[in-house]
């Protein structure tokens, strides 16, 4: 069972940076697919980034040319750097995990990862 920690979040300006974390633990390989989601209260949970064990990345329309997702398999941490943020960015922000194959059109569908952080709050101020 994959035990997944996100840390990292916080409140910046537009404009401004920031790389959540998430650190997985329980297994003895990376997964095989993580990805970053976010939601806001009332909101649906929306697939910001997402990446393979082979290092292919997927990512929503909105986010595309500011964030990207890398992974650091020797320290078992999945990042989301987060450039030229934008007051609707603002989110929870969760990492998810999955072992199951899946085409890359599904990358960025939450019913499709097994397991999940906790989340980490990213609030961005114009």
């Amino acid at each position: 069972q994959v035990q997944l920690v996100e840390s990292g979040g916080g409140s910046v300006q537009a404009g401004e940076s920031l790389r959540p974390s998430c650190t997985y633990s329980g297994v003895t390989y990376s997964p095989a697919y993580m990805g970053w989601f976010r939601q806001e209260p009332g909101k649906e949970r929306e697939g910001v980034a997402a990446i393979n064990r082979g290092g292919n990345t997927y990512y929503a329309d909105s986010v595309k040319g500011r964030f990207t997702i890398s992974q650091d398999n020797a320290k078992n941490t999945l990042y989301l750097q987060m450039n030229s943020l934008k007051p609707e960015d603002t989110a929870m922000y969760y990492c998810a995990a999955d072992d199951v194959w899946k085409p890359m059109d599904w990358l960025l569908r939450g019913d499709k990862y097994r397991y999940w952080g906790q989340g980490t709050q990213v609030t961005v101020s114009s």
